[in-house]
């Protein structure tokens, strides 16, 4: 066994790179070791604190020397793991090098979660290096498949230009995950609109607020360029922008154009395409390619064998409120961790990158901490969720118990909804607002943010409380 490394840490992604932080910063005289399986590493840049619990930052990938420059005391081992042995505290490489530790921390990830292995006409999406993937296979094609409707899913259909795409989600709506209907419904111009240009004239979209039926669709033409994860989105068609969603249904099969001319059901088709899917609806299309954009899988694989982990009912490996696993002295964050301690009320796990970011430097500061044999709390980022982003070129805040998660039946929706402009919705549950989404510039982040954590009685504001006349922030001030 090569020299024992106090520290080691699994994953080169945000939480593994947080947390070598955080620990290196903590100790500096500690060795802390970052074993990697790739070149480059993903570093936040631009990092701003927006509110008490809202961070904004971006995702950059960096060479990995970008890290060892910083931290002195740090050594970056590339190789992937091949297996973990937590009764013996060491870790074995690929390259077949084996590490002790004195504590170690797991942030390896997460992996999509593949609608079929092994078909060359599949493309699971999760990181920079699928992206580039994509984007090579996309310049060629014509029409794609996009099964899924979670956050990659609809920056994809919105980003996506020169290619017709047809959406699959098994929901009544778009963006499930993140939207109800009405916020869905809300966002769905955007798809028929042009993209912003530098002060062009907006095209007034359509807008209906008919759900459409079980297995119905609904087509959007549009265009300009985009980028997403640093690539630009453009196919080889003339179509700028043609996206079809059709909604609740699932893929039923998936079959290249061989089985299908031997099918007998087959009836003159005048086009070829490499592959085609069955939807549940009972529609077939023909496309270049299918990505599968269905969620995630913890990569916990590596890690299991001849331990004695618990691992959660989503496949994450369990941890409790100091990012400790049930092995001695290993950790986990990010991806591949399910949080099973008590919760705040207010908050609840989902697999993004601000909550990888705040896993992997909480990990950091408790394996510090332990160390040197101090306390250490639940940081505050575990009392209120809240997620910034962008979907279909607007800014999304998402607070707390913001889809009513758990709720039950008694709590109650305020919505204030402007067209092309602004969607805000408060939940409220016994007087109290327990979460909320903002889509648009609508300046309310902080104040709903301090509304949820103070946990005032809104009652006396009934419906108030949303009017585009009352200067709320002045208010709550």
């Amino acid at each position: 066994i090569s020299a024992r490394q106090p520290f080691v840490v699994m994953g080169g992604g945000i939480a593994g790179v947080t947390c070598v932080e955080q620990l290196s910063s903590q100790i500096p005289s500690a060795d802390v070791a970052l074993i990697t399986a790739g070149p480059h590493i993903k570093a936040v840049t631009n990092y701003k604190q927006v509110s008490r619990t809202l961070e904004e930052f971006d995702v950059e990938e960096q060479p990995s020397s970008v890290l060892e420059e910083k931290f002195p005391n740090l050594t970056i081992i590339h190789s992937a793991v091949k297996s973990l042995h937590t009764k013996s505290h060491c870790v074995e490489t690929a390259d077949g090098r084996v590490f002790g530790y004195k504590k170690l921390c797991i942030c390896s990830g997460a992996r999509p979660k593949l609608l079929t292995q092994d078909n060359p006409y599949v493309l699971g999406i999760r990181d920079t290096d699928s992206a580039q993937e994509f984007q090579k296979r996309l310049s060629k094609a014509k029409r794609i498949v996009i099964v899924g409707n979670g956050g990659i899913a609809l920056e994809l259909v919105y980003e996506v230009e020169g290619c017709e795409v047809i959406w699959a989600v098994k929901d009544k709506a778009i963006g499930n995950t993140f939207f109800d209907a009405g916020a869905a419904q809300f966002l769905i111009p955007s798809l028929e609109a042009d993209k912003p240009q530098a002060a062009a004239p907006c095209k007034r979209p359509r807008y209906t607020t008919e759900e459409a039926a079980p297995g119905g669709s609904h087509t959007f033409t549009a265009g300009s360029v985009f980028s997403f994860l640093p690539l630009t989105l453009l196919a080889c068609a003339q179509v700028s922008r043609r996206v079809s969603v059709e909604y609740q249904c699932e893929v039923e099969k998936i079959f290249t154009s061989e089985v299908l001319h031997k099918s007998p059901q087959q009836t003159l088709r005048t086009e070829y395409w490499p592959v085609y899917v069955r939807l549940t609806n009972a529609k077939t299309f023909g496309c270049d390619f299918v990505v599968s954009a269905t969620g995630v899988v913890p990569n916990t694989e590596p890690f299991l064998q001849g331990n004695t982990f618990v691992v959660a009912d989503d496949g994450g490996l369990q941890v409790d409120d100091h990012m400790m696993t049930s092995e001695p002295d290993v950790y986990a964050a990010g991806d591949v961790c399910t949080a099973c301690w008590e919760q705040s009320p207010l908050w609840q796990q989902m697999r993004l990158w601000t909550q990888a970011r705040q896993m992997g430097w909480y990990a950091g500061r408790c394996m510090a901490a332990h160390s040197l044999s101090e306390p250490v709390e639940l940081d505050f980022c575990f009392e209120l969720f809240s997620h910034i982003t962008k979907f279909f070129n607007y800014k999304v805040v998402l607070l707390g118990k913001f889809n009513g998660q758990g709720l039950g039946p008694d709590h109650e929706l305020l919505v204030r909804c402007t067209k092309g402009q602004e969607y805000v919705k408060v939940v409220l549950s016994g007087g109290r607002m327990v979460g909320a989404v903002l889509i648009g510039e609508t300046d309310l982040e902080e104040t709903f943010e301090n509304l949820i954590l103070n946990q005032m009685d809104l009652t006396p504001y009934g419906e108030e409380l949303l009017n585009p006349d009352i200067d709320i922030e002045d208010y709550f001030d």
